[in-house]
């Protein structure tokens, strides 16, 4: 294979993590946003949901890109298989196993799930002081 997939810079991988989280604080936000300064929900809500079409367009192109390697170089069956890999088979594999090791979703999914926590606790506490 000469075309051979490449991970992207970590600027890159950073960049999309930061827009990720900043689009998780803007939805998680927005129940005290509505609280305190409704003027503020709708541009907060934009930000949030634009922030996540620029990011999950990313993470699928990621995934895409991962997958369209596999299967094009029939790479799940030549592993399971007892014959040797190539040397651009060995490469193509060390490209996806180095994405997925390089990927900071998994700091996004743990962000966003305490987040969600925090911003269920907030609101009840919320409601329960009459706001």
């Amino acid at each position: 294979m000469t075309n051979q997939p490449k991970t992207v810079s970590p600027f890159v991988i950073y960049l999309f993590l930061v827009i990720g989280l900043l689009s998780a604080v803007a939805f998680r936000l927005l129940t005290i946003i509505n609280t305190f300064n409704p003027a503020l929900l709708r541009p907060v809500w934009y930000f949030g949901v634009i922030g996540y079409i620029l990011f999950f367009a990313y993470r699928y192109h990621i995934t895409e890109k991962r997958k369209a390697a596999i299967r094009a170089n029939r790479l799940l069956e030549k592993i399971q298989s007892p014959g040797e890999l190539t040397s651009e088979d060995r490469a193509l594999i060390a490209y996806v196993l180095s994405s997925i090791i390089k990927s900071k979703e998994n700091l996004n999914y743990l962000f966003i799930f305490i987040l969600s926590l925090v911003a269920v606790g907030v609101d009840i506490l919320l409601t329960l002081r009459g706001y």
